[in-house]
């Protein structure tokens, strides 16, 4: 799971290298709240099916589904923050298997679940294609997958890309190649064609709040991505101009007169067969 949008890649590196576990994630799965509710909603769930919360970060999705009575399996690469959604589901007697692992290479059998769920997971595997292969064969045959995306543009996306581009040019890095486009249903009918799946996508919107633009920055800098990004800077004597290139975008993107507010907006998408 993740609060940075889509189009947008961990500044020190590929989406595959992320230190999930880093920083304080926390936060920002509070902050996504509305997608996990929108997503789970979706998925239609029904009492005693089995549902896989891929990328489940600290198991929002995962506690959702199993209160609706689903019999749950959460997955994530980030050891810390499966204990995180461990110790959640043991506080309120919630039986979810909470396994690590990742979205090219998931630790279930085939056919083993009828719904897989993603908040803003899956879209941070760098083999598109492996994921939906993955996804796929764990998928009992009348299954579906429903995942969220974010749409490129907004003031967090101008964020992140300005960060990612700062650290790779502090580093001498070439810019990565385009990461695939999750939130377009043209790039998707491709990439499920082979599994004869149709897509849908349904739009949502998310606000970004704080006190104040230096209130959301500061908020921003505990998420996994940014923690990795401002260390490289902080080390090479770039931290404090970032933070005001930074500052400038999120002033200039402010939707709020008194405050702070950025509107995210994201898919959610469906993908059945026939």
């Amino acid at each position: 799971m993740s609060d940075v949008p889509e189009g947008t890649t961990a500044p020190h590196s590929t989406p595959g290298a992320i230190d999930w576990g880093a920083g304080e994630y926390e936060r920002s799965a509070s902050a996504l709240v509305p997608a996990a509710e929108a997503l789970v909603a979706a998925a239609h769930l029904v009492p005693g099916e089995h549902v896989l919360d891929l990328g489940c970060g600290t198991g929002t999705v995962a506690l959702m589904a199993a209160r609706a009575g689903a019999v749950t399996i959460a997955v994530d690469p980030a050891a810390r923050l499966l204990e995180v959604g461990r110790t959640q589901a043991a506080g309120e007697r919630l039986d979810i298997e909470f396994l690590p692992g990742e979205a090219a290479s998931l630790p279930l059998p085939d056919g083993a679940v009828t719904a897989v769920l993603s908040n803003f997971g899956v879209i941070f595997c760098p083999d598109p294609v492996a994921a939906v292969n993955e996804m796929v064969r764990v998928l009992a045959p009348e299954g579906r997958i429903i995942f969220t995306a974010w749409l490129p543009g907004g003031a967090i996306g101008q964020l992140n890309q300005a960060a990612a581009e700062m650290v790779r040019a502090a580093l001498g890095a070439p810019a990565p190649p385009p990461p695939f486009a999750w939130h377009d249903t043209a790039a998707l009918t491709t990439l499920f064609a082979t599994h004869d799946m149709t897509v849908t996508a349904e739009p949502h919107e998310l606000a970004f709040t704080a006190l104040s633009p230096e209130a959301y920055m500061d908020s921003a800098s505990t998420h996994p991505m940014a923690v990795m990004g401002i260390g490289v800077l902080k080390r090479l004597g770039q931290g404090e101009v970032a933070r005001a290139r930074m500052l400038a975008i999120l002033e200039d993107g402010n939707e709020s007169p008194d405050a702070f507010m950025s509107t995210g907006r994201f898919v959610v998408i469906t993908a059945v067969r026939g």
